[in-house]
């Protein structure tokens, strides 16, 4: 038995989910400034296992230029700039036999206009996982007036808490996006 307040609790941690997703593929996109999030997807060749960076070395920002990666192990300096050479991130890493420095050079003004392509493609995708979350909702609602016999009435504050909530959601995609494309475009 499904009621109106489950329904918006379903809602409201689906559109939660679709904020964090947006959230996340946003922290993986460079900026002009160094971030560890850049290399979460550097996968690195470890005692005979493939590791995720982060899992065979400490990650430091020293400053807003520059990440600084000290492996545990000394030997696995040589895999780790492969790894994040093979990435394919545009980064160049330097091993001075201790640690690696991943400096971030600087975005052309085209590169910074595709990365903020790339960030509105990304809002929009979160915004149209956020319209699907609300019309399952909708759907829900009505079968749940058909199945459970409560009023119509009830049924349409449930849909217009379900649409102040669409709503809330989507201005939080817009700030995050609004916020990323700043720090894209900033020189």
């Amino acid at each position: 038995m499904t009621t109106i307040k489950e329904i918006l609790q379903d809602c409201d941690n689906r559109m939660n989910k679709a904020i964090d997703a947006c959230r996340n593929e946003l922290m993986r996109i460079r900026t002009g400034r160094a971030s560890t999030a850049l290399l979460d997807t550097v996968k690195v060749e470890a005692y005979g296992n493939v590791s995720p960076l982060n899992q065979v070395a400490s990650l430091t920002v020293p400053d807003a230029h520059m990440i600084a990666i000290t492996p545990w192990d000394k030997g696995m300096l040589g895999p780790i700039e492969k790894a994040i050479q093979a990435a394919n991130l545009g980064l160049n890493p330097a091993n001075d036999g201790k640690m690696i420095r991943v400096p971030m050079p600087p975005l052309t003004e085209e590169r910074r206009k595709e990365i903020s392509k790339l960030v509105k493609k990304f809002g929009e995708e979160a915004k149209v996982a956020i319209r699907n979350v609300r019309r399952d909702s909708m759907e829900h609602l009505k079968k749940a007036e058909k199945e459970l016999h409560f009023s119509e009435d009830e049924r349409k504050r449930g849909e217009d808490e379900v649409q102040k909530r669409t709503d809330h959601h989507v201005k939080d995609i817009d700030s995050l996006v609004a916020t990323k494309e700043k720090e894209v475009m900033a020189v």
